[in-house]
C-alpha cells in the first residue's frame, strides 16, 4: 500500500466561492482596463489634435471672426478663470459652513435634515436646469447676460459639492478626538472649527477642488447665463466667452482654424481638471487622526 498522502478533495461549498472571487476579480480588472483605454484613447486625440494650437497666440489673441486666420482664446480664457474664480470664492465658505452645520447638528433637528436632502437633490441635478433657473431668476430680470450670471450658474452646482464632501469629511473625525476637547472645556464653537475641521483640512480642500473641476467644463449653464464674447472684456457685468461654450461654437464651425482652436480649448480644460483631480488625491491627500 502507497504512503503517499492523499489530496483531499476541495469542499464543493470552497470551490464555488473560490471561482465566484476569481469571476468578480476578472471582470473587475476588465472593466478598469476598459475605463482606463477610453480615458488613454480620449487623452492621445486630443493631444494629437490640440497640441499643435497650444502656440504663444493661443493666449495672447482673441477669437477670430468667422472666416480669418490666427487667433486666440485669451478672452475665452480669462472669462472663464474670473467666473471658476468668483464661484469658488462664493461657494468655498458657503458649501464649508453649511457642511460644519449638518456634521454639528445634523441628527438634531429638521433642518439640517431637509438641507442634506436639498443638496443631494442639487447634487444629481442636470446643469441646464441650474442654468434655466439663474435665466429666470437674473438675466430674464435685467435684460442681459453677463459674467455674474454665469459665476451664479456655477455656485450653484459648486456649493453641494463642498457641502457633501465637508459633512462626510467630518463625519469621519473620532469621537474620543471631540470628547478629549470638550474635557478641556472648549465650546462647542471652537471644537467644530479648531480641532474637527482642522483635522480634515486636506480633505475638506480636496472636497473643493473636486468643486472647481466640475464647474470648469460646464457648459449648459453658461449658455443660458454668460453667453459668450467675441472680444476681450473683465466687465462681468456684460456678456463674457467662456471657454466651454467657445469649444462648443467652434467645434461645430466649418473654419479649420476655429476647429483647431477648440481641439486647443478642449485640451486645456480636459488637463486642468485632470490636474486638480490628481492634486487632490495626492498632495491634500490625508489619513483621518485615530
Amino acid at each position: 500500500m502507497s504512503t503517499a498522502a492523499v489530496k483531499a478533495p476541495m469542499n464543493p461549498v470552497y470551490r464555488r466561492r473560490l471561482w465566484t472571487h476569481r469571476i468578480g476579480i476578472a471582470m473587475s480588472v476588465a472593466a478598469m482596463s476598459v475605463g482606463v483605454i477610453v480615458l488613454l484613447w480620449i487623452l492621445a486625440t486630443l493631444l494629437i489634435n490640440g497640441l499643435a494650437a497650444l502656440t504663444p497666440a493661443l493666449f495672447t489673441e482673441t477669437t477670430p471672426a468667422p472666416g480669418s486666420e490666427g487667433g486666440g482664446l485669451m478672452n475665452a480664457i480669462v472669462g472663464s478663470l474670473l467666473m471658476v474664480g468668483l464661484s469658488t470664492l462664493v461657494s468655498t465658505p458657503i458649501g464649508i459652513l453649511a457642511g460644519i452645520y449638518l456634521a454639528e447638528y445634523g441628527e438634531e433637528n429638521k433642518v439640517a435634515a431637509v438641507t442634506r436632502f436639498v443638496t443631494d437633490i442639487m447634487l444629481s441635478a442636470p446643469s441646464i436646469v441650474i442654468g434655466l433657473f439663474v435665466y429666470a431668476l437674473y438675466v430674464a430680470n435685467v435684460n442681459h447676460f453677463s459674467g455674474y450670471a454665469g459665476s451664479l450658474a456655477l455656485t450653484l452646482i459648486a456649493v453641494p459639492v463642498v457641502v457633501r464632501t465637508t459633512d462626510n469629511m467630518l463625519r469621519l473625525v473620532p469621537n474620543s478626538l471631540l470628547e478629549a476637547a470638550f474635557a478641556l472645556g472648549a465650546p462647542r464653537w471652537k471644537v467644530a472649527t479648531l480641532v474637527r475641521l482642522r483635522a480634515v483640512k486636506a480633505g475638506v480642500v480636496t472636497g473643493v477642488l473636486l468643486a472647481v473641476a466640475r464647474v470648469t467644463g460646464e457648459t449648459a449653464p453658461l449658455l443660458f447665463t454668460a453667453l459668450s464674447n467675441q472680444f476681450f472684456n473683465a466687465d462681468m457685468n456684460k456678456p463674457m466667452a467662456n471657454l466651454p461654450y467657445v469649444i462648443y461654437q467652434f467645434a461645430m464651425s466649418p473654419y479649420d482654424n476655429w476647429r483647431d482652436l477648440a481641439w486647443a480649448g478642449a485640451l486645456l480644460v480636459t488637463f486642468s481638471v485632470l490636474a486638480l483631480n490628481i492634486l487632490s488625491r495626492t498632495v491634500f491627500s490625508q489619513k483621518i487622526p485615530n
